[in-house]
């Protein structure tokens, strides 16, 4: 049923956003092959430890991950220059390719974070 969801969520998209969705869902699970995608606040996501644990979505001019918190956005300032960030998230512009071994590293960081809280 979620993936269901996801592929209604992407088919709604214009073709080139999609595949940039459906990339970006690729790298989360490339890092995480155990997380449970779901669905939440209108965009999917995944729970790892049956914890929300990010969420991705397209936009008009960017793709977004959530949530990025203060201590991975500050961790990882260097590399995010360029990208716009916000309290919760890095959005990547579509003109942009994606840059997929930064994502994987934002991921694992949140992933480390979530099993911290977790004490796993």
């Amino acid at each position: 049923m979620m993936k269901q969801r996801v592929a209604d969520y992407c088919s709604a998209l214009p073709p080139s956003t999609t595949r940039r969705v459906r990339q970006m869902r690729a790298l989360i699970l490339s890092v995480s092959p155990d997380a449970v995608e779901w669905f939440s606040y209108g965009i999917p996501g995944f729970r790892v430890h049956d914890k929300p644990f990010v969420w991705y979505a397209a936009f008009k001019e960017h793709v977004s991950l959530f949530p990025m918190t203060g201590a991975i956005r500050t961790a990882f300032a260097k590399e995010l220059e360029g990208y716009e960030t916000s309290k919760g998230t890095v959005r990547f512009p579509h003109e942009r390719a994606l840059p997929a071994t930064l994502i994987k590293r934002l991921v694992k960081a949140r992933l480390k974070e979530v099993r911290v809280h977790q004490g796993s």
